[in-house]
Formats: structure tokens, C-alpha cells, sequence
């Protein structure tokens, strides 16, 4: 019996089964600074321990995304190894910050699997718990993936699909305690647009672009530990559905946020993933832009401080977004996008 780990096919996976993710990852300043490096993000509070702590927070914590990416590639080699796509996230809650120096870990449990039509691949759903070293949980998200079936594996008897949550509703984000931002300089957090300032419906063009080099996403991945073939593997993807390796779609979402800076430069904190869909591939060379739709303006229960965002972020390949065309009138999206992410986060209320 072979030692080496060939990932999982769908058939492999049982509603209901926990899988203990390896291995606990300790998180420093040095992945800080080289998230920074690979995505430009510039929110205040993750940049400056002196920003940080002029709030109330003890340092600088870790970008939320990095925590996410984190999390998530933990769980690649038990769900992912074997996958055709991620196909979306639901139901995301940032519970806490995450600070150099903590250790992560994730646990996983399969919450619904559905077999594909064509008889090849089938959709598993999870849910996936990430924990520092302490045992406290840092993040809660559900993802579901097409995954490969083995060549003459039978059907599956019953498909059982998930009740994921249509959104996380105001009342149920966890905001950071015991923070004041009424020292908050807007020169020094880049923006002067406050939680006030924005309305349902305005939509806002993040302007700038980022070209992806394979060089860039292939270290990200590697930096989450992310293990899935289709992102390294040139040799192998050469004769798979594109002929050259695709990027972590992860990698969009961090791009998206940094580009959405622009606009949104007191969007300081990450509070959930309502949902989110890759509707295309990216690949090295492609050139990433977005905007971002407020979908709706929360207070925050006992929160004088800080509100809630609702927003909708689109990123676009290799066309700029200022006018762009979402979707058609059913609803089809424009074959230029390739990210369509709905998350909350939380701004300061005018000092």
C-alpha cells in the first residue's frame, strides 16, 4: 500500500464524518509582510501596531484573508486534493483577531455531498472551524467543491444537500471589544469616509488594476499551504480542461479586497462571507479589476463606534469595471468576471 497521500474522491467522503486537518500553522509577522508584499492591502489597523494600539487593539493583527487563506489550506489535502473547483462559500464569521505569534489550526465536518449528472464528479459540502492555540475559534465558514469520482466508481444511493444560510444577518457579527477609534487621524487611515457616508445602493469603481504573475500566485498558495494540483502542476494541467495551471481563487478575493482600498479605506475589519462564487478562471498574465455595490447599511447592537457594510465586491479580467455590465437581464454573468463576493465589514461611525 502506497504511504503517499492521493487525495480523496468523492466516494471517499461520508455525510457526517470529522476530519482533523494537519498541520497547526503558527502565523507570524513575516507572513504579514509577505501577504503585503503579494496583494498591496493597506488597511490602517493591520499595517501599524501604532494605529492598532492608538484603538485599543495590543498589535497589528494578521489581514483577515490571510487568516481565511490559512484555514482554508489546512483543509485542502482531506477535501480538496482531488478537486475539479471550489465552487462557493456561505454562512463566513470572523470571530475574533488573529495576531502574530498565535497558532491555527481547522477541523472540518461534511454536511452534504450530491453526485453530478455526468457521473465523473460529485459536490461535497463542509463546514470548516478554525481555532487558535487556545482552542478559541477564529473563523466559521461552509465551502462546497466539485470532486473528482475514481474511473467506474458506483452512484452514490441518496443525495442529501446542506440548509446553508442565505446570508449572516447583522445580529449574529462579532465585533472587536473594548476598541475606541476616537483618536483615529482619517490622514493616517487613508480615508475620510466614515460607516455615514455610505448608502444602499451606491456602487463604487476600486479604479486601479492588478496583473497576476504565476510566480506571485504560486507563492501565495504555497504560503497558505494550499496543496490542490491544478494551482502547481504545469506538467499535469498541460493536459487538463485549460491547458495551464489555474489560480487559487482565494488569491482574486485578496486582490479584490486590496483594490477595494480605494473607496473603502476605512473598511477596516472583515466580519463575514455571506456568499461567493468563482464564475470564471483566472489564470497568470490575467489583469484583475472591481467594484464594489453597498447592499446595505447595519447599526451595530450597543455600538456607538461601528457599523456594519453590507457589500457586494465584482472583480473583472481584463476589463476595467467602471461602466461594466454585471449581468444580463436573466442574470447571466458578463464572461469577464470571475469573482461575485457578498461579505459584511465593519467601519468606524464619524469620530
Amino acid at each position: 500500500m502506497s504511504k503517499s497521500n492521493k487525495g480523496r474522491f468523492f466516494e471517499d467522503f461520508t455525510i457526517g464524518e470529522t476530519l482533523v486537518h494537519a498541520t497547526p500553522r503558527t502565523v507570524s509577522e513575516g507572513d504579514q509582510a509577505l501577504y503585503t508584499a503579494l496583494y498591496g492591502a493597506r488597511f490602517a489597523p493591520q499595517a501599524a501596531d501604532s494605529l492598532a494600539q492608538d484603538i485599543g487593539l495590543p498589535a497589528a493583527p494578521l489581514d483577515d484573508l490571510l487568516v481565511f487563506h490559512v484555514i482554508f489550506g489546512k483543509s485542502v489535502p482531506d477535501i480538496s486534493l482531488n478537486a475539479v473547483a471550489n465552487l462557493g462559500y456561505a454562512g463566513g464569521l470572523f470571530l475574533q483577531p488573529v495576531f502574530p505569534g498565535d497558532t491555527l489550526s481547522a477541523v472540518s465536518e461534511v454536511i452534504g455531498m450530491k453526485e453530478n449528472s455526468n457521473g465523473k464528479t460529485g459536490v461535497v459540502y463542509v463546514e470548516t472551524v478554525g481555532r487558535n492555540q487556545v482552542g478559541e475559534a477564529v473563523l466559521r465558514f461552509y465551502r462546497w467543491v466539485m470532486v473528482k469520482k475514481r474511473e467506474g466508481a458506483g452512484a452514490l444511493a441518496e443525495p442529501k444537500l446542506p440548509d446553508l444560510p442565505k446570508a449572516v444577518t447583522p445580529d449574529q457579527l462579532v465585533a472587536p471589544l473594548d476598541l475606541d477609534f476616537s483618536a483615529l487621524e482619517p490622514a493616517l487611515s487613508g480615508g475620510a469616509h466614515f460607516w455615514e457616508d455610505y448608502s444602499a445602493g451606491e456602487r463604487i469603481d476600486h479604479v486601479d488594476g492588478t496583473t497576476i504573475e504565476e510566480a506571485e500566485h504560486q507563492l501565495a498558495t504555497r504560503l497558505y499551504h494550499n496543496s490542490a494540483r491544478v494551482h502547481f502542476n504545469q506538467h499535469a494541467e498541460a493536459q487538463g480542461r485549460f491547458g495551464k495551471r489555474i489560480v487559487y481563487g482565494g488569491h482574486i478575493i485578496s486582490i479584490a479586497r486590496a483594490l477595494s482600498f480605494n473607496g473603502l479605506e476605512n473598511a477596516f475589519f472583515l466580519a463575514a462571507i455571506n456568499g461567493g462564487r468563482h464564475s470564471a478562471p483566472s489564470f497568470g498574465g490575467d489583469t484583475i479589476y472591481a467594484w464594489s455595490e453597498v447592499l446595505e447599511s447595519a447599526p451595530l447592537p450597543d455600538r456607538k463606534d461601528l457599523g456594519a457594510l453590507r457589500l457586494r465586491t465584482v472583480a473583472a479580467k481584463n476589463r476595467a469595471v467602471g461602466d461594466f455590465p454585471l449581468e444580463d437581464e436573466e442574470g447571466k454573468l458578463d464572461p469577464a468576471v470571475v469573482l461575485d463576493l457578498d461579505y459584511w465589514v465593519l467601519m468606524p461611525r464619524q469620530p
